[in-house]
Order: C-alpha cells, then sequence, then structure tokens
C-alpha cells in the first residue's frame, strides 16, 4: 500500500508561496521605483491651473482693456502768440460753452484791431464820398441828354414845318433842306449822348463795386483782428467739464499751442485695445459687455481704427443703458466682445500663451494617476477664457493649462 507524504506537500505549498511573494515584492520594487523616477519632474499641484475638457456651447468672446472717453471733446488752442496772464478755471470746473478758462495778453493784437478798424472806417468814408460825387456826374449826364433830346425834338418839329411851308413855296427849298441837316446832327448826338449815358451807369457800377469790395475786405480784416483780441480770452466752446489747462500763467505760448480740453462727460464711450492676432473675430455692430468697476454696462462696436498701436487695434465701443454713477472719462475698463455663438463642441479652459488655430502640446494626467504626460492637441476658435479642442482630447480629460515652458523638455510630470 502507499503511503501519504503530507511533508512534501507542505515543502510544495511553502515554495509556492515563497516564489508568489517574491515576484509580488520585485513588482512592488519596480512600481516603487517607477513612481520614484528620479527623472521625472515633481510640480505642486497648488501651484497648478488644471481644467476640465467639457462638451458644450461654446460663446466666442474677444476680451481688451480700455479707458473711458469722452464721446465730445474739444481742445481749445491759441489764436495768436500771446502770454498766459491769468488762468481763471482749473480742471474739473464745471462750464458752459461762453465761460472764460484764461486770458491772455499781447499788445500786438490790440493795436493790429485799431489798425483794422481805423483802414475800414476810412474806406468806407471814401466809399460813400465817391458814390455821391459818381452820383453827382451821373445827373450831370443825365441834364446834358435832357437837353440834346429837348433840341432834338425841337428840330423835329422845325423840320416838319419848313416841310409843309417849302411844299406850299412859302420858303426855299434851301431853308427846308438846313432843317434837315440840323435835326440829323442833333440825331447824331442823341446817338451819343445816349450811349455815354449807358457807358457812364457801367463805369458807377465798376467802381462802386471795386471800392465795395476793398471795403468787403477791410471789414474781414478787421473781423479776424476783433475775434483775435476775443480770443485772447479763452472761451470753453462747448458745455462740459474742463478735464486739462497744461499751460501756467506768465507762460508765452504760440499760435496753435493747446490751452485747454473741455469734455461732454455725459456722454462717455470705451476705447478698448484688441489683439491685432483677434481682429479678424471683430466687427462694428457687434455686442460689447464693458465692466467699469462698478458694474457691467452693455454696448456695441461703433468704430475700428485702420492702423495697429503696439499690437492692438483701437475699437471704440458705444454704450446702450446709462452707465454706473460715478464713473468718469479715463477710468480703466475691461470689455468682451461677443463674436459667435458655437453649439455642442469639445472645449476646455484657455491655455496659457495658446493660439487658437494651432497645435499645442499639454500635460494630460493619467487617470488614477499622479502623472501628467505631454500630449499634442490641436485647437480650433478659441474666446476670451477658453478654446474649442478639435484633436488630441476628449470629455473628462483633465490637463494643465498652466505655463509649463519650463518643463518643455519633458514629456512627464509628477503632480503631487
Amino acid at each position: 500500500m502507499d503511503i501519504q507524504r503530507t511533508d512534501f506537500t507542505k515543502k510544495k505549498r511553502r515554495l509556492r508561496w515563497l516564489v508568489g511573494g517574491a515576484v509580488t515584492l520585485a513588482l512592488g520594487v519596480l512600481v516603487f521605483a517607477f513612481a520614484n523616477d528620479p527623472g521625472i519632474p515633481r510640480v505642486a499641484r497648488d501651484s497648478l491651473w488644471l481644467g476640465t475638457v467639457e462638451r458644450g456651447d461654446l460663446l466666442l468672446e474677444v476680451r481688451g482693456p480700455g479707458l473711458l472717453l469722452p464721446s465730445q471733446a474739444r481742445w481749445i488752442a491759441a489764436e495768436t502768440t500771446a502770454w498766459v496772464d491769468r488762468i481763471l478755471l482749473k480742471p474739473g470746473a464745471p462750464v458752459q460753452a461762453d465761460s472764460v478758462i484764461l486770458e491772455l495778453t499781447n499788445p500786438e493784437v490790440v493795436e493790429a484791431e485799431l489798425a483794422a478798424q481805423s483802414a475800414l472806417a476810412a474806406a468806407e468814408a471814401e466809399l460813400v464820398a465817391q458814390r455821391m460825387t459818381l452820383e453827382s456826374q451821373r445827373l450831370d449826364q443825365k441834364a446834358s441828354l435832357a437837353s440834346v433830346e429837348a433840341e432834338y425834338e425841337s428840330a423835329r418839329l422845325q423840320t416838319e414845318a419848313d416841310g409843309e411851308l417849302a411844299a406850299r413855296g412859302i420858303i426855299s427849298k434851301i431853308q427846308y433842306r438846313r432843317s434837315q441837316l440840323m435835326l440829323d446832327q442833333l440825331k447824331v448826338r442823341l446817338d451819343i449822348e445816349r450811349q455815354r449815358s449807358v457807358a457812364f451807369a457801367q463805369t458807377i457800377t465798376a467802381q462802386l463795386a471795386a471800392q465795395s469790395a476793398r471795403v468787403a475786405q477791410l471789414r474781414g480784416t478787421a473781423e479776424l483782428r476783433a475775434g483775435q483780441r476775443e480770443g485772447l480770452k479763452v472761451r470753453a466752446a462747448i458745455a462740459g467739464v474742463l478735464q486739462q489747462v497744461p499751460v501756467e500763467e506768465g507762460q508765452q505760448v504760440a499760435a496753435g499751442t493747446n490751452l485747454a480740453r473741455v469734455a461732454q462727460t455725459d456722454q462717455l464711450m470705451a476705447q478698448l485695445r484688441i489683439p491685432e492676432t483677434r481682429m479678424k473675430d471683430v466687427h462694428l455692430g457687434q455686442e460689447v459687455a464693458v465692466d467699469t468697476r462698478n458694474g457691467v454696462v452693455q454696448g456695441h462696436v461703433v468704430r475700428i481704427d485702420p492702423a495697429v498701436q503696439g499690437g492692438t487695434v483701437l475699437v471704440d465701443v458705444g454704450f446702450d443703458g446709462e452707465l454706473p454713477s460715478g464713473v468718469r472719462p479715463d477710468l480703466g475698463v475691461d470689455g468682451i466682445i461677443r463674436v459667435e455663438h458655437l453649439a455642442d463642441v469639445l472645449q476646455v479652459g484657455r491655455p496659457a500663451y495658446s493660439q487658437p488655430e494651432t497645435e499645442a502640446h499639454l500635460f494630460k494626467l493619467e487617470p488614477d494617476s499622479n502623472i501628467a504626460r505631454r500630449v499634442p492637441v490641436r485647437l480650433g476658435r478659441a474666446s476670451a477664457n477658453r478654446v474649442e479642442v478639435r484633436q488630441g482630447l476628449q470629455a473628462g480629460d483633465v490637463v494643465v493649462l498652466s505655463d509649463l515652458s519650463a518643463w518643455a523638455n519633458h514629456d512627464r510630470l509628477r503632480i503631487e
């Protein structure tokens, strides 16, 4: 009969346990070594900005900082070279159109006005005297014409009478012929006098027109000089608030120098600076939300500057409603231009320094792990803080959105 050897079975079971333990230990060592690979940089989770890929509607927006500016503002410039005599109003003062902001002084301007007024008065007096002289000459010419007409009419009647008498034989034909010659001579004189009268009337008109033109020229000069003297009192020109007075008392200013700036503070607009790379999406009439730091006001794009300045384009926004109390010109604001609404798209928070319609490399966290692996991602259209994902990620993936340029040479990161 066979004898059962229990010791062999126990040894076999013990060997199996030893082998299994050794394998488990080896796997543990490998896992521990992999998890603690010194070649994988460690990054604190609190220092990272993480985002989850989601599917849903995406509102494309363009964001830009800007300022509140008055829609109606005017710089007031010096009309002539002068010196600042007195500054009557300071910036911040409310003004009306006729409010005097400052006074200038220039004796030459006053002297020029007096000279212009004197020249105008002399020319006007000369025009009156010339008109009277020409009117007298016209009357003389009219009297001479009337005299010749009377002589002609008398000669005509005499010729008709002599003709009847000559026909009856009472007077000789020679006498009748003399009457006819006298009538013909007077006829010629009458025609000449009439032509002289017409020509003299034209001469009067031309001479008076020339003198009147000279008077008009001198009157314009006098009005200009008077305006320059009046311009020594610098007025606001429009109702509003005085914003700037960039001159000092006693300062000499040249013609064209800006002396004051007045703005209508009850009519403000926002001027945003939009990156030139996003301007292809911005158009007139688009809706804009402007954060004034004291509330958000809705508006729309009313003007787009054609030039690029420092990598940005100026976009003017007109407001559709009332502005919050306390807003004033030059207040810093943020504007968000609503560009387009995309329905049911894959999207994620916008990674740092990413550009729309480009390929980026993002670190994606592996499921149930603290390891983030670099993966290529194709980005699509972008909003102010979110971007469309076209390839490389799926809904639910968690990616690092922070700037990780310091680890650009690593394919994996350990996030702790």
